[in-house]
């Protein structure tokens, strides 16, 4: 059955293919094991079918590279991206959502965020020189989105060519990413940065899991015990700890 049958926003589709295109061109990509409980959910909400679908890959730089699509009844439909890096890089961590349902896209977000203070300066001088794409909706950062860098992108694409800008955007800051990871040296676990980094990731994924929006539909549709199961071990694990 087409995703347009299943009431699938192009936009979702269209994002989530170009997410998979763009990870190939990332240094030595590797599969990454996923829970066969996590990778294909299924459940209810409000008497609508949930469905869940859950990618997982890693590589030079990157610890875990995650993609996941929902789908709730034949109304709401979101993706969440999100790449984190390894500590030992001096790496952002790459986040992109979408927010659909029943022809309309309420929200798009995408950012390098990053886990210390500001960006690596390299990748501040490839995010100033990209094209700067104009959206007729811009939306405020929720209380929790202290955590984002200032070149973050959030927006209510108002027709086709602005979702179709919105990929633009995000195919660039893949870009920017697959550039850094290519040239990032690790440095040793032990190193003060790689100590940063660790500690500024675990605050990032602690701002994250501060979105109680995510938790109660999880717990509604599934159990507390489960949601925090998916948010703790899948979303929003936290960096395993230095040695």
């Amino acid at each position: 059955m087409s995703s347009a049958a299943l009431g699938i926003h192009p936009l979702v589709d269209a994002l989530a293919d170009r997410i998979r295109q763009q990870w190939e061109t990332l240094p030595e990509l590797q599969p990454l094991a996923v829970d066969p409980e996590l990778e294909a959910i299924s459940g209810s909400l409000d008497g609508e079918d949930l469905f869940i679908r859950n990618e997982l890959r890693r590589c030079r730089g990157l610890r875990k590279l995650h993609l996941e699509t929902a789908r709730l009844g034949a109304g709401l439909q979101i993706l969440h991206c999100v790449f984190f890096p390894d500590p030992q890089f001096d790496l952002p961590v790459f986040g992109a959502d979408i927010v659909a349902g029943r022809g309309v896209v309420s929200a798009a977000i995408v950012d390098l965020s990053p886990v210390q203070a500001e960006l690596p300066e390299p990748v501040v001088r490839r995010l100033e020189a990209l094209e700067k794409r104009q959206f007729s909706q811009e939306r405020g950062l929720p209380e929790w989105g202290t955590i984002f860098s200032p070149y973050v992108r959030f927006v209510r694409p108002a027709d086709a060519a602005e979702e179709q800008a919105f990929i633009a955007v995000v195919s660039d800051f893949l870009a920017v990413l697959a550039a850094a990871c290519r040239e990032a040296q690790p440095q040793p676990i032990d190193h003060p940065d790689t100590v940063r980094r660790h500690q500024g990731q675990l605050s990032y994924c602690q701002q994250q899991k501060r979105n109680d929006k995510t938790r109660r539909v999880l717990e509604k549709a599934f159990n507390p015990e489960w949601a925090d199961r998916y948010i703790e071990d899948l979303l929003f694990d936290d960096p395993v700890p230095l040695a």
